[in-house]
């Protein structure tokens, strides 16, 4: 069967247009390198079975390139902008995460009233000049129309918006020619001689990729989550290079037997007609992993609980009053070998999946999101995906989503009708169980 996937983009580098990059706020700013630089800033090394802190337990041995990047990340950019913090933070091989917390209005040293964004670009440039400097590619000599101006030696000039010579911020820490990415730990900054001409910048490779991702944590528990995911970084990386098959997203294959008339036609006797529009169905369906006309799934984790037997789990309103004899047959399916699948959607279904997980039962969950190439769900969920003891699975291609934007009726009845296309079985089974 021919796969319909649809190309995704691997990074995400997006702002969100309702904040204020300028005010005070806390972010969780990634930043990758260039593509085709690889691995420059380091390499995970350890034992993912040792704990962390111990001698040999997951960590990043840096490169030159990535203890400078992180003595820019660390001390410099504070130098130049007192009232930004960084926080937690970790250098992997080919990107960066750090907390920023940002104490008051960003100021540049010039007066003017900055943003966050102009202090990353800060950040970036310093790095780049380092980054040139310690891989050799000398910056051009400055002419006679970029470094002496008005008759003024180079790098004397006058600081002004768009100067790169460290003065607006942007970093200026750069090493000795010939100092070399196997070499010790670079020594202090030094500022260049002259003032680097941006035409000339433009002549060489970046160290980074245009742009960065931001999380803003505003709600209750998500900056102690942000902080766990990035302290986690090097473990979850050490585990996925040792159990690839495992932890990697698998494309297709994943036959659900639900066509696209068939999910239509559910959705139509499901779903209010607001809330399924001519519209919103060509959006949904457009979304839709297919193959041939039929749903298709990716998935992350152990694949071989498909082959047990599956169980819905899906709780409708209607039934609330039976909620609890709804999971105790749950339960007690799980004890006796099944798996219980489900969207996890309504409170109900969040009550049973999360028993039967704390009892150490395996579950399947279908997930409202696609995955992309570097889909990295939590230390948690990844443990249980190691162990066997849970499988993602996704109809959806991935797709750029807000942590404001809310799932429509539609998509939710989607989602539970795969679930029990998965299982080939309805989801009022617990009812027949129960003699009800």
């Amino acid at each position: 069967m021919a796969d319909k996937r649809q190309p995704t983009r691997h990074r995400m580098d997006r702002r969100s247009h309702d904040n204020d990059y300028a005010m005070p706020g806390m972010y969780h700013v990634t930043l990758h390198v260039a593509d085709g630089l690889g691995q420059p800033l380091g390499r995970v090394v350890g034992d993912a079975r040792q704990p962390d802190g111990s001698p040999d337990g997951p960590r990043v041995a840096l490169t030159a390139i990535g203890r400078m990047v992180e003595h820019e990340l660390t001390h410099t950019i504070r130098s130049y902008y007192p009232m930004v913090e960084i926080q937690d933070h970790v250098v992997m091989p080919e990107h960066l995460h750090v907390i920023i917390e940002v104490h008051a209005p960003i100021v540049s040293r010039q007066g003017r009233q900055a943003h966050l964004g102009q202090v990353i670009a800060g950040f970036k440039k310093g790095c780049n000049r380092a980054y040139w400097a310690l891989t050799g590619q000398s910056a051009a000599a400055p002419s006679a129309e970029d470094g002496t101006r008005r008759g003024k030696p180079a790098g004397t000039e006058p600081i002004t918006e768009g100067s790169t010579d460290g003065r607006d911020g942007s970093c200026p820490a750069v090493f000795p020619q010939g100092h070399t990415q196997s070499g010790s730990t670079p020594p202090a900054p030094t500022p260049l001689a002259y003032k680097v001409p941006s035409r000339a910048a433009t002549e060489r490779a970046p160290l980074f990729a245009p742009g960065y991702v931001d999380v803003m944590p505003l709600r209750s528990g998500q900056l102690q989550q942000q902080r766990r995911y990035i302290h986690d970084n090097p473990r979850s990386r050490l585990l996925r290079m040792t159990h690839r098959d495992l932890l990697q997203p698998l494309r297709g294959g994943i036959d659900t037997a639900l066509s696209l008339r068939a999910l239509y036609g559910y959705l139509s006797r499901e779903c209010m007609p607001q809330q399924l529009t001519a519209a919103g169905w060509s959006l949904l369906s457009s979304r839709l992993l297919t193959a041939d006309g039929i749903v298709a799934c990716d998935s992350y984790g152990d694949r071989r609980l498909l082959t047990r037997c599956l169980l819905p789990v899906v709780c409708h309103r209607r039934d609330r009053w039976r909620l609890a004899r709804q999971k105790a047959q749950c339960l007690m399916a799980a004890r006796q070998g099944a798996v219980l699948v489900s969207a996890r959607i309504a409170t109900g279904e969040q009550d049973i999946m999360d028993e039967a997980l704390a009892q150490g039962y395996p579950v399947l969950l279908v997930i409202d999101n696609g995955m992309p190439e570097r889909y990295h769900p939590s230390a948690v969920r990844m443990a249980q995906c190691l162990h066997s003891q849970l499988l993602l699975v996704t109809p959806w291609h991935y797709h750029y989503r807000s942590e404001q934007t809310a799932i429509s009726v539609a998509e939710c009845k989607t989602m539970n009708a795969v679930v029990q296309a998965l299982c080939r079985q309805r989801d009022d089974w617990w009812m027949q169980s129960s003699g009800t």
